[in-house]
């Protein structure tokens, strides 16, 4: 990690950016069957006065666009020469996939998010996430994943942290996302890895993968500021605050319904993603349309994933969702009634972009 110091220090990995300089590179962490070169995208930016190092990451699963978008932006925002540290932009890690336009490293099917941090003499997977890890991320002192949900489902926004890591916890609280699931993570996951190695990290999960979703992307930009705030590199910003959070980790206060009966999934829940105890969720229906199963909430929650494609067999997940407390519910009623809470709309093209 970067030691604090009153001058400022070049960032390394096989070469340096120094104090006060931007820099895009293409670094190579494999070759194709070919034998060309597998080079990510990355940009550091190396700011004129010392603080600490952040990373950014996006594309770890190569279909999921949104926080590509959100990386993008970074790099392209953030000046070193007002800057109090230095920002590492990794805007696509798995090209392979990337290119591809699918979640998993074409070869053999690999999860990269399940890969880090990496083996030089594994698999092709595991060689990129160690190139990845070793050169960049070790070099960091917190960082923030992006991510959405996989095909076919989409997902609300929100954040994902180890919140019993008070690193983490003051990571999360900063980024200022309304909802925040907390756990380790799985074995491999860039989050868990980073923070077991003392860099907390969480992860950003944001709507759909194959698209672009301005509004999310926007609220993870001032997300990113909000951070960038708590941690002094932008010393002079304000750091944010949500009207209302929420957090869960129990399986008492969270809940994947999931189909009992194959058929047409017709969603009824919206335009909010909040639904009362008992209030019907979905419908399932035989191509005949002489049986229904209606699927109803167990509790007063806030949907946070749920599946867009129409048909289901047994077993298939249909939405997630997470038990509120009534102070939580009265707080999002208010935002309703108010047109607050108008950026969490369902069925739009976001949880949700109008």
């Amino acid at each position: 990690m970067k030691s604090t110091h009153s001058d400022p220090e070049p960032f390394q990995y096989d070469a340096e950016v120094e104090p006060g300089e931007k820099r895009h590179l293409r670094y190579e962490v494999g070759e194709t069957y070919l034998g060309d070169s597998v080079e990510i995208p990355i940009t550091i930016i190396n700011g004129k006065f010392d603080g600490k190092t952040a990373f950014f990451s996006a594309g770890i699963h190569g279909d999921e666009l949104n926080g590509v978008k959100v990386v993008q932006e970074i790099a392209d925002r953030y000046s070193p020469q007002n800057l109090h540290g230095t920002l590492v932009c990794l805007h696509v890690c798995n090209i392979p996939a990337y290119e591809a336009q699918q979640r998993y490293t074409p070869i053999y099917d690999q999860d990269m998010n399940r890969a880090f941090p990496g083996n030089a003499r594994s698999n092709t997977t595991e060689r990129m996430a160690h190139q990845i890890y070793r050169r960049f991320i070790a070099q960091c002192d917190l960082g923030i994943d992006f991510h959405t949900s996989t095909r076919n489902r989409t997902t609300i926004y929100h954040a994902r942290a180890d919140l019993t890591n008070p690193g983490v916890k003051r990571l999360a609280r900063a980024f200022a996302t309304n909802v925040v699931l907390y756990g380790e993570g799985d074995n491999g996951a860039l989050r868990s890895v980073a923070t077991a190695d003392g860099i907390p990290t969480i992860t950003v999960e944001m709507g759909r993968a194959h698209r672009f979703q301005p509004v999310l992307i926007e609220k993870a930009l001032e997300g990113v500021e909000s951070v960038l705030a708590e941690y002094e590199f932008l010393p002079e910003e304000p750091v944010r605050w949500p009207g209302w959070y929420k957090t869960t980790a129990a399986d008492s206060t969270k809940r994947w319904l999931r189909a009992d009966t194959g058929g047409l999934v017709e969603m009824k829940w919206g335009p909010y993603p909040l639904v009362h105890e008992d209030e019907a969720i979905c419908t399932i229906t035989n191509h005949f349309k002489t049986e229904e199963h209606v699927i109803t909430a167990p509790f007063d929650g806030l949907i946070v994933g749920a599946l867009e494609n129409p048909v289901a067999a047994p077993g298939h997940p249909l939405c997630h969702i997470v038990r509120l407390d009534r102070e939580t519910l009265t707080e999002i009623e208010r935002e309703i009634r108010q047109g607050e809470f108008d950026g969490y709309r369902a069925h739009g093209d976001v949880w949700a972009d109008e």
